[in-house]
This record gives structure tokens, C-alpha cells and sequence, in this order.
């Protein structure tokens, strides 16, 4: 046989039994790994997504609708539910929460209150939260059977310092540095029978810090002020938290109180719009008429306080005065205050009120031309003007007492130091 038939001769046996042993190999791998094995190679991977667990109120709401809302004018707290599905009987269970857990009587206007909501077509009610302060919350839980959980928000407490230069007034300094109503009438306050505010001179200049409440990044509060120095007509004026045994009150740099037993101003911080005027043009009247009072112009619906505490002789509607209180603080001193929109509900002779406490709201009832406040003060029966009255101050720093409030005063001195203190009038562009 020639070569070359010998050599495809060969060569074809030569595939051939490697075809034969490749079947071999596979036949035997099959059965030693089973069909099993191979599974892997055949589906299809798939991926899932994790999803973060989002908390509210201590309740996970991944699975819920979250509304958001406040309450409306004469809304009751069922009102809240309306539109949506509660079980009769968890609303039958409502009537048996007990008053001291939540007063129904007490839901107010403009609060904010949030609906957990199933996805389902009855709109079911899982929960209810009621938010009475930016502090508190209550959750009212539908479930079942009625639970009700009172909890409170992670207070934040930063500490915080500001200063200034009065330009024009110290309303139009405020409106330019930002400083927040309740910091200006706490410092008002604390210096009200030092400083007249309504006549502060353009160069007057200020510095304090104070630590500041914040819930869930947002301001919502002061929490005190820890020292302030005020300089007026070239005047220092200097405020040091102390407690003596009774709480925190307020020295100046010798340690005498700066609290009297009023308060000065009977409505927060805002413009006098007539004084005290024996001799005053009555608008509504067109004739000279004796001005026995001190008028604040206000908003209508504005909180009035009671300046100290009494006891109400009277609170009621009169043709000229309106809606007014007359309060007897002691045997010196009795206060009116008049024109109200409204007496604070459930105020009548004979109850006590505490300082501070809201007594109506400002208004323009009687004879008035606007919503102001008439405030008019006794003493020993005579009325005098409330701005100039002379009232004794609280006790001063005890003997006892002083070591520990020197060390108090040295600290709240270097503290005021660092603050940086303008030289120029903060003044609003154009005045």
C-alpha cells in the first residue's frame, strides 16, 4: 500500500477513537454528576432590593400612608378621623382615656397632628399622633383595641450668642439681626424696670448668649440666657442668672434683683401707641379727656398677661371698655386691662391667676379706633401711670450666697468678653 493511503488510513482511526473517548469521558461525567449539578447554569439570577426601615413616633411606616395636617378652626378630635375607617369599637374606647393621659376638650387650633393610613380601600386607621407643643406627642393606636402612648421628641440644646448696635429702635435692630420674639421678650423682660425699651438711644449696644432648644434640626425654643450685658446712654446694665434656693432669677453686677413683683409690660414686646395723659385729644370722642392708661398697639387676638399674681374682681363687657379684667394683686396694687376681642375662657371674679398667665386676647371692643390693649394701674386706690411706678425689687444676693455668686458673675463676665460687640448702628438699608 502506497504511503499516503497508509497515512489517511491512520489517520481516520486515529479521530475515530478519539470520538469514541470523548463519549466515554461525557457518559461518565453525566452519571457522576447528576443532572442536579447543572442547574445553576440554567436559571436566571435575580437581585432584591433592601429597603431601609423608616421609624415615626417609634412606629415603623414603610407599609402606610403618612398624612401630614393641622387642625382647623372648631375641629374636634373625631373630626380627624373623618373620611377614614376606625373599628366601632376602638372609638367606643375612646371615651374611656383617662384625662390625665389626654383631655379631648384641649385639641387646639393651627396644632399639628399626623394619620398613619393602611392601603387599603377603607382607608383603616393604624394610628393617630397629636402633637400639643413642638415638645410632646401622643399616639392614639386603632388596632384592635384601642392603646394610647405619650412620648417626647429628642431635645437639642445648642448654645448660641448674638450682639448689636440700636439703630432707629430696637424693633427695626431686631427685624435686621434676626433675633426670635421669644428672645427679645425674655431680654425686654428681664431688664423692663432697668431700661424704658420704647426710648432706647441710636448707639445703645447689646451682647448675650443663651442656649437655644432644637427638635429635629429645627429651632423651636429658648432654653435660657445666661448673661447679658446692655449698654445704655453710655450706661453698662448687666444680667447674672443666680439661684439663691427658688429657682433662677436674674442680678445685676452688685447682685441685686432685677425682678419686681410685676411685670412691666402686660402683652410681649411691642409699640406704645399712647401714655399715660391727663390732658389727652380722645379720637373717638373729639374732646380733651384725662388718659389714664398706657395703650400697646398689638394684632388683634394677641395673648394679654396678667403682670402679677391676683385675684379677678372683675371680668366682663362695658360699653366704653369692652371686653376687660381688673385684677387686685395685693393690697397695693390693682390692674385693668381693657378693649379685649375676647376673655380668656373660663376667667371670672373671684378666680386666682398667676404672672404670666393669659387673662383674654387684644382687640378693639368699647370705644376704640384699633385692636390695642388699654392697660391702667392702681395703687392704693389712686391711678397712676404703670410706666413710672416705683415697686420694690425682689431679695437681693443673701450674704450666704455671695462667694458662690462672685464666681458665677466672674464666668459670665469672661463669657461676654469673647463676644465681639459692633461699633455702628445696625440700621435697615435706605433708613
Amino acid at each position: 500500500m502506497k504511503r499516503w493511503k497508509l497515512f489517511f488510513v491512520g489517520t481516520l482511526v486515529v479521530v475515530m477513537l478519539g470520538a469514541l473517548s470523548l463519549e466515554v469521558v461525557d457518559r461518565i461525567s453525566l452519571a457522576y454528576f447528576g443532572e442536579a449539578d447543572y442547574q445553576a447554569d440554567s436559571t436566571q439570577r435575580t437581585e432584591k432590593e433592601i429597603v431601609s426601615s423608616v421609624m415615626l413616633y417609634g412606629m415603623e411606616v414603610n407599609h402606610l400612608q403618612v398624612i401630614e395636617d393641622v387642625v382647623k378652626r372648631n375641629q374636634r378630635f373625631i373630626d380627624l378621623l373623618t373620611g377614614f375607617y376606625v373599628s366601632p369599637k376602638v372609638l367606643q374606647q375612646l371615651h374611656t382615656v383617662p384625662r390625665d393621659v389626654f383631655d379631648f376638650r384641649r385639641i387646639a387650633y393651627n396644632k399639628k397632628y399626623v394619620l398613619m393610613v393602611d392601603h387599603d380601600s377603607l382607608h383603616t386607621v393604624h394610628a393617630l399622633v397629636y402633637e400639643p407643643n413642638p415638645f410632646d406627642y401622643v399616639v392614639f393606636h386603632f388596632k384592635d383595641t384601642l392603646r394610647v402612648d405619650v412620648g417626647k421628641h429628642p431635645v437639642e440644646i445648642r448654645d448660641r450668642e448674638i450682639a448689636g448696635v440700636i439703630g432707629s429702635s430696637l424693633a427695626e435692630t431686631i427685624q435686621v439681626i434676626g433675633i426670635s420674639h421669644e428672645l427679645t421678650n425674655r431680654f425686654v423682660d428681664i431688664f423692663a424696670w432697668q431700661i424704658d425699651f420704647q426710648r432706647l438711644q441710636r448707639g445703645d449696644r447689646f451682647k448675650l448668649f443663651y442656649k437655644e432648644q432644637f427638635v429635629k434640626g429645627k429651632a423651636i425654643g429658648i432654653d435660657r440666657i445666661e448673661g447679658i450685658y446692655f449698654e445704655h446712654a453710655n450706661k453698662p446694665y448687666y444680667a447674672i442668672p443666680f439661684d439663691q434656693g427658688k429657682g433662677k432669677e436674674y442680678f445685676d453686677a452688685e447682685g441685686n434683683s432685677l425682678r419686681k413683683a410685676l411685670l412691666k409690660y402686660p402683652i410681649e414686646f411691642t409699640r406704645i401707641s399712647s401714655r399715660y395723659n391727663p390732658k389727652r385729644f380722645h379720637p373717638v370722642a373729639r374732646v380733651f379727656r384725662a388718659h389714664r392708661g398706657t395703650d400697646f398697639a398689638a394684632p388683634t387676638g394677641t395673648p394679654i398677661r396678667s403682670v402679677g399674681d391676683g385675684v379677678v374682681l372683675e371680668a366682663r363687657y362695658n360699653g366704653n371698655n369692652g371686653n376687660y379684667v381688673k385684677i387686685r394683686h395685693n393690697s397695693l396694687y390693682t390692674t385693668q386691662y381693657l378693649h379685649m376681642s375676647k376673655i380668656a375662657s373660663g376667667l371670672r371674679p373671684g378666680n386666682r391667676v398667676s404672672q404670666g398667665e393669659t387673662i383674654g386676647f387684644v382687640g378693639s371692643t368699647g370705644l376704640s379706633t384699633g385692636p390695642h390693649l388699654c392697660y391702667r394701674f392702681w395703687k392704693n386706690g389712686v391711678q397712676i401711670d404703670a410706666l413710672r411706678v416705683e415697686l420694690p425689687p425682689s431679695q437681693p444676693i443673701l450674704a450666704e450666697f455671695m462667694p458662690a455668686y462672685e464666681t458665677a458673675r466672674r464666668q459670665v463676665f469672661r463669657r461676654l468678653e469673647v463676644i465681639h460687640l459692633p461699633e455702628s448702628p445696625t440700621v435697615i438699608a435706605g433708613h
